[in-house]
């Protein structure tokens, strides 16, 4: 059986340096936070699936909110209440299919 490495929250020049890699993304409290928009709501929806198996993969998964043709997703690590490595490779994998 394998397991999930602790995972530590990162600091704030950490967090900031990571985020400057990832401009589409903002801080929000203990989060990243990211909005995305579709067409419509069935590409919405099709994006969201993509991004699930992502996060399943991964075994890290985002909070999603899906508005009609606009998904946001919030990233922060449950464990830790706050910002992981977890949470920005995460960010770099989704940005790759917008």
């Amino acid at each position: 059986m394998t397991t999930t490495p602790p995972r530590t929250s990162l600091s704030e020049d950490e967090i900031t340096a990571a985020l400057a890699e990832l401009p589409e993304w903002t801080r929000e409290g203990n989060a990243i936070v990211r909005t995305v928009t579709h067409p419509d709501f069935g590409v919405a929806l099709g994006w969201v699936v993509r991004v699930g198996l992502i996060a399943e993969k991964a075994d890290h998964h985002p909070d999603i909110d899906v508005r009609y043709n606009q998904v946001t997703l919030r990233l922060w690590t449950h464990t830790t209440e706050g910002i992981t490595t977890s949470d920005i490779d995460l960010a770099k994998r989704i940005d790759k299919t917008v």
